[in-house]
């Protein structure tokens, strides 16, 4: 299935959101590298397989150095630069650190953060959801754990979907969600290109500030699925992000 016009090839960074891994991406990927695309899918320290490096200091600090690195090492330049909901968070704060490797952001139901800010003041209901599950292990403050609740909340409804990817979740490092996000140009971080794709339920449930937010970009597109929308609609998410780097 052809979903772009094939003339530009684009270096592609898909950051995940909480919970999830590069994993999250598995059917997305394949879409994108067969119009010509290379495609980056990192996984943030402590979650998916790397899991095992969790500390009391992981932080949204350490996951945008994650993305930091994954740049340079990769000597990537121009590259279109996506976060799904919490990935959010992080690739602005990648753009600002590392603004002459980013070409273009895209935001996939994701925060969209000022400085100052933390994923729990951008998200509505995050704060709420997260720390009514809250647990310490050794020493960290765990939220999302994975349960039959936190996956309704991804929009996960196929079967074959839920067997699949509720293994590979794993609760996430609740110092990264209050963390608050600092930029140093901020400015030049917002004149970057930017498309925003937005799941229509939650437009619904965003006040008027924050619903002039998720539709102030160059591109905004809606689609009518669950917030994972790179597993319960990748073939819509593919189209948009070939639509907007051709």
């Amino acid at each position: 299935m052809q979903i772009g016009t094939g003339d530009d090839v684009a270096d592609f960074v898909l950051v995940h959101g909480g919970g999830h891994g590069g994993w999250c991406w598995d059917k997305l990927t394949p879409l994108l590298r067969a119009e010509g695309h290379r495609v980056y899918t990192p996984t943030l320290t402590g979650l998916g397989e790397r899991k095992h490096l969790l500390t009391e200091a992981t932080d949204l600090e350490t996951h945008i150095e994650d993305v930091v690195g994954v740049l340079a090492y990769e000597d990537l330049r121009d590259v279109v630069l996506v976060g799904h909901s919490y990935g959010g968070m992080v690739i602005t704060g990648v753009a600002d650190r590392s603004r002459d490797r980013i070409g273009r952001m895209v935001f996939l139901d994701a925060a969209i953060p000022r400085n100052g800010e933390a994923l729990v003041d951008t998200s509505p209901g995050i704060r709420k959801v997260a720390e009514a599950g809250l647990r310490t292990v050794n020493g960290v403050e765990l939220v999302l754990w994975p349960d039959p609740q936190i996956v309704a909340i991804y929009g996960i409804t196929e079967q074959m979907d839920r067997v699949w990817m509720e293994p590979k979740l794993t609760p996430h490092p609740w110092r990264s969600f209050v963390q608050k996000l600092h930029l140093d140009d901020e400015e030049a971080v917002r004149a970057l290109p930017r498309a925003i794709v937005n799941c229509t339920s939650k437009l619904r449930h965003l006040s008027p500030e924050q619903r002039e937010r998720a539709l102030n970009a160059d591109r905004v597109w809606e689609i009518d699925t669950g917030h994972d929308l790179m597993i319960t609609d990748p073939y819509s998410v593919a189209k948009m992000l070939a639509e907007f780097v051709n």
